[in-house]
């Protein structure tokens, strides 16, 4: 395998330092074991005034159109986000909601929240699913979620956690490999 994979994490975070980065780092340095990727990071609080106050796509600066069209062009997103009030975050959404309807239909898409307690565990199925079957993306059958208790800091320290990320993200190797040698065979 020559071509590594295209992975773009979108951050959901209105925070530099996060747990939910500190998750999705983990999710994306385990899935650089599995396969060749490159990962590329797209923080939706950093995006600014062009960001938030745009209705529309073609309200958004030229580098907020580049940091969209480099989630719409991943081979692999990785969808992260903390809770707020029982959902993701709303940057998040937006960011979402400037995305371009079928741009990322049967894209493999790896959803991880983070939230204060265990009672917030649902999102993945309750909010995230849902929001990239609009999308008609390949969501991986598990989701990764770690509560606060699970943290020193942004790290993760609940060997659980781990173990999740671990078995989930060999779930799916294969058929993220299978994707990569398709595409590396017809020449993308």
């Amino acid at each position: 395998m020559s071509r590594t994979l295209n992975v773009v994490v979108v951050n959901g975070s209105p925070n530099e330092r996060s747990k939910t980065m500190g998750l999705a780092g983990l999710v994306t340095s385990r899935l650089n074991e599995l396969l060749p990727v490159e990962i590329h990071q797209v923080d939706v609080y950093r995006l600014g005034r062009s960001f938030t106050g745009a209705t529309l796509r073609e309200d958004v600066s030229p580098e907020v159109e580049r940091r969209i069209r480099l989630a719409e062009e991943a081979d692999v997103l990785v969808a992260a986000t903390p809770v707020f009030r029982g959902s993701y975050s709303g940057q998040f959404k937006h960011f979402f909601d400037l995305v371009g309807q079928y741009a990322l239909a049967n894209k493999p898409v790896i959803l991880v929240a983070t939230g204060g307690s265990d009672r917030h565990a649902l999102v993945i199925e309750h909010a995230l699913r849902p929001l990239f079957g609009f999308f008609q993306a390949a969501v991986a059958p598990v989701g990764f979620y770690a509560s606060a208790g699970d943290f020193d800091g942004t790290l993760v320290l609940n060997g659980e956690v781990y173990s999740r990320v671990e078995v989930g993200l060999r779930d799916i190797a294969s058929q993220l490999k299978a994707l990569h040698d398709r595409e590396e065979t017809a020449g993308v």
